[in-house]
């Protein structure tokens, strides 16, 4: 029996599964952050090794004996050649850990490595073929055709990009609530919707909360609910809100589609993040709208995690 691990690791968080050749997952571990490009290399690999340590705690209780013989991570920040190299010598370091009671019998080709947005395409569709659109905090969207070829779109940031995330519709509703209240635009409930959820005395003191405070771009996001609430009551500003980050999400998977997809090609767009989980039924706003224009479009939601994707990665790779 041939054992894998498939490990996503993120800003907030590491999962990492123990994978048969089955498909059959033994073990799953969590941790914390694994974005070495914001927490430091000794970080990630502690978090990447504790979460290892917990799948691995899992499966001995079907199997003693577990040999390692392929490793895929789908890691956040990653892409280019040095990141790849950084990542590499991590394995190379979790293969010498005394916390990891496994035989590791991998082939250097067996160690793969990838970014986060094609393990989430692979867990949510389950092959790696189609497009995810992804989001959450921010937003990205990224598709892989039949032959092999990739297209990304967004994932440039909060402040260069991130169109459609819960950022954005954060801040695009605060700004909307200021204008009301300066008369500079129409009225709308998103003025006492921040209010109450704030506990400000006046919206005014949203000058206080985003800026004394120093508040970051997690923060600011966990504010995007306020949006969707108003929005799924019927606000007109709100919907507007949330019509324009829908429109910005169908461009951006437009583009993709149309980069490397053929006209009529039957296309699986797997939609992951926080946002699709809103009352005000945007993941619905999406499908009509993508599907108006891509008919032979199917839009789902994940079937698998990311985690589960970079399990299926690896189990490609121990295959050729």
């Amino acid at each position: 029996m041939s054992y894998i691990l498939g490990i996503d690791g993120g800003g907030s968080k590491t999962i990492c599964i123990l994978m048969d050749d089955t498909r059959q997952v033994l073990g799953r571990g969590e941790a914390g952050a694994s974005n070495y490009q914001s927490i430091g290399i000794e970080a990630s690999l502690k978090s990447i090794e504790y979460a290892i340590h917990m799948a691995v705690n899992e499966a001995r209780k079907i199997t003693n004996v577990i040999n390692i013989e392929a490793i895929c991570l789908g890691l956040a920040g990653v892409g280019r050649t040095g990141d790849i190299e950084v990542v590499k010598n991590l394995v190379k370091e979790l293969q010498t850990s005394k916390l990891l009671l496994v035989n590791w019998d991998l082939q250097p080709a067996n160690i793969v490595i990838y970014n986060d947005a094609l393990i989430a395409l692979v867990g949510g569709v389950g092959h790696p073929v189609g497009i995810v659109v992804a989001a959450g905090t921010g937003s990205i969207v990224f598709g892989r055709n039949h032959q092999g070829e990739t297209k990304r779109v967004g994932g440039w940031g909060y402040i260069l990009g991130d169109e459609g995330s819960a950022y954005k519709i954060a801040v695009t509703g605060m700004q909307a609530a200021l204008k009301a209240y300066d008369g500079r635009d129409i009225s709308t409930s998103l003025i006492d919707a921040f209010i109450e959820h704030l506990g400000l005395n006046s919206i005014e003191d949203l000058i206080e909360v985003i800026y004394r405070r120093g508040w970051g771009v997690k923060q600011i996001a966990a504010l995007a609910p306020i949006v969707d609430l108003a929005a799924a009551s019927g606000d007109e500003v709100a919907n507007k809100i949330i019509d324009d980050a829908v429109q910005e999400l169908v461009k951006a998977t437009s583009t993709v589609i149309d980069a490397i997809f053929s006209l009529g090609s039957v296309v699986e767009v797997v939609t992951t993040g926080s946002i699709w989980r809103g009352r005000c039924k945007i993941h619905e706003r999406f499908t009509v709208s993508i599907t108006k224009k891509f008919p032979y479009v199917k839009v789902i939601f994940p079937r698998y995690e990311p985690a589960y994707g970079a399990g299926l990665l690896a189990l490609q790779r121990l295959a050729l």
